[in-house]
């Protein structure tokens, strides 16, 4: 099994020692890195850019430089989405938002993660689950989203945020770890 196969099944892998996800990772990284570099009147520019980095990309899309992802392919984003300066999408695994999501400034989602172990941590393993957003979400500056979490419909996602379990739809939620403060009605 390779370590891209091991990576698509949940499995423990490394990156590092499979010269096709490094091939995949280099890719996404010269993506950003032109991307970053565009003038911010090259909106032409930067939707090409956007379209061959992302698996699925909307219409309507906004990506405010910098940005990084590990390989691009693994976003899935809707119809009318916006991404603050420094954004950081960690895709090992898959990060799908739907419609209508506004993301604050440095925000990170983050699909990977590393075992507790230091023995296997030492040996460069790592793993993924994915992150899903719902439509109609908002991330104040600053939120962390980690592996494994979905966001339901509606939310808004307080400032400074660590969003380590679920969030139900029609919620405000915030702190660390992020938890529903109230419904919202």
């Amino acid at each position: 099994m390779t370590e891209k196969e091991k990576r698509d099944s949940g499995l423990l892998y490394n990156a590092g020692a499979d010269s096709d996800l490094m091939a995949e990772v280099i890719r996404a990284k010269g993506l950003c890195h032109r991307y970053n570099l565009l003038s911010p009147t090259d909106t032409a520019g930067q939707r090409e850019i956007l379209k061959q980095l992302f698996g699925k990309i909307g219409e309507r899309c906004f990506v405010y430089p910098p940005f990084w992802c590990d390989y691009g392919y693994n976003i899935e984003v809707g119809e009318d989405f916006f991404a603050n300066h420094g954004t950081v999408i960690l895709d090992g695994g898959k990060v799908v938002f739907g419609d209508h999501v506004f993301i604050g400034p440095s925000c990170g989602f983050h699909t990977a993660g590393h075992p507790v172990d230091p023995d296997q941590r030492n040996q460069w393993l790592a793993f993924n689950k994915p992150i899903t957003v719902g439509s109609n979400v908002w991330f104040g500056a600053g939120v962390q989203v980690l592996p494994g979490v979905t966001i339901g419909d509606n939310a808004v996602i307080g400032a400074g945020s660590v969003v380590v379990h679920d969030i139900p739809s029609d919620c405000v939620a915030a702190g660390n770890p992020c938890r529903v403060l109230r419904k919202i009605s």
